[in-house]
């Protein structure tokens, strides 16, 4: 075994001249545990929202969303959409087709988007989820009248009771015919049958009704469409369906997977998890503090030690690499330490939800997600932190001299 590792081993364990040696020395062990479990806890809890967020889109935004790459619409023939659900990868294709409108309930005027689904939109996106839909239900239509779900944010704009079924959303759309300049306003009622809640983006402007509505309105083509939005059979099937549909369509159209249709939020996510990375991780390196002056007393306390192993030929080098050593073992231990009650803590929070939320957020309880991914900058960030620690004392400890003794 490499000698001054064994050395630093022996150390390690060893008992102390005196007892505020092993108090420190347990304190600066404590001290990585708290700030490793501190990392650790602070991606899993990022993690956790990015992974509560980004399911939470998959309501919305589909694995795959097919859009022009000109104009807002397109019209797609029954060949092509046969030819695509008949991918093996294809587990559902909904057709869709929005526009920006104006809205009206009693009295209560706010601009947002109108989005038109058909009867697959739910099985693609899970939109009927119950964890979506706030109050109400999902009803596209209801004895022979057009259905509103409207965005939660914009339900508080206009103020509309789902619980009414009398009262109408009017919906305002320019007509499309030119010189009607006595009714420049295509208008129509809709009547509101449930709330959804997603993100803050969507719940202030959507109102999803169904298709034809929206066809009837535009005074679109029955194939009009403003996108196509698949779910693949399974997530890692996504990158070859897209490629079999771009050989399907041909140029002039945008295939999005679920990533980059929200890239820019999860671009912010990872920004924001890192950030608090390096926060938690400057915290971490004033704990290490506490490493150093461990150290530096193991250092004075093994002086007599560190003499006679330079006396039997240690080099300054080797003397110095022992108490390197002892260090990384010390942060290790430390960061072994603080691994398993961060396991601990999230094996609670997510079977007990100790730590909860305030009302008025989607869940009660701060969601955790733990990735062996993250382990890897953990234990990096961590073991340099201890070696930045140990080089100081390592160095106090090559400028002992050796023992020499007297004639």
């Amino acid at each position: 075994m490499n000698f001054p590792l064994l050395i630093a081993r022996r150390y390690l364990f060893a008992k102390r001249s005196t007892n505020a040696i092993n108090i420190i020395t347990g304190i600066s062990v404590l001290g990585m545990a708290i700030g490793t479990a501190a990392l650790v806890l602070v991606l899993s809890v990022f993690n956790g929202f990015e992974d509560l967020l980004s399911g939470l889109f998959g309501h919305f935004n589909p694995e795959l969303k097919i859009t022009p790459a000109k104009g807002k619409t397109f019209e797609v023939d029954s060949i092509t959409l046969d030819q695509i659900r008949a991918l093996p990868g294809v587990a559902n294709l909904s057709e869709t087709l929005e526009e920006i409108a104006f809205f009206e309930y009693e009295g209560s005027q706010d601009f947002g988007a109108l989005k038109g689904v058909d009867s697959l939109f739910a099985p693609v996106t899970g939109f009927d989820s119950d964890t979506i839909i706030l109050e109400g239900e999902y009803m596209l239509t209801q004895d022979g009248r057009n259905c509103a779900i409207v965005g939660a944010g914009l339900r508080n704009k206009l103020t509309v009771d789902v619980n009414n079924p009398v009262l109408p959303l009017t919906v305002y759309m320019p007509e499309r015919q030119t010189g009607l300049l006595d009714k420049p306003f295509k208008t129509r009622l809709l009547f509101p049958t449930g709330t959804f809640a997603i993100q803050q983006e969507y719940d202030n402007q959507y109102v999803i009704t169904n298709i034809d509505f929206m066809r009837e309105m535009l005074e679109a083509a029955p194939s009009t469409v403003s996108a196509l939005e698949i779910k693949c059979h399974r997530e890692s099937q996504i990158p070859e369906v897209k490629e079999q549909i771009r050989k399907i369509l041909g140029e002039g159209y945008v295939l999005k997977d679920h990533y980059e249709q929200n890239e820019a939020f999860f671009k912010v996510m990872k920004l924001e998890k890192w950030m608090g990375f390096a926060i938690t991780s400057l915290m971490l390196l004033l704990m290490a503090f506490n490493t150093v002056g461990a150290l530096w007393m193991i250092v004075l306390d093994k002086q007599k030690d560190i003499s006679v192993l330079k006396s039997m030929g240690a080099s300054d080098r080797a003397i110095r690499r022992i108490f390197l050593f002892e260090g990384l073992l010390l942060t290790a231990l430390g960061m072994v330490i603080g691994i398993v009650f961060a396991i601990i803590i999230y094996i609670i929070q997510k079977n007990y939800g100790i730590v909860t939320i305030p009302d008025g957020f989607l869940v009660n309880t701060y969601p955790i997600s733990m990735r062996i991914s993250d382990f890897i900058p953990i234990a990096l960030t961590v073991l340099g932190i201890g070696f930045l620690a140990s080089l100081l004392p390592a160095k106090r400890a090559g400028r002992v001299l050796a023992f020499h003794r007297e004639e």
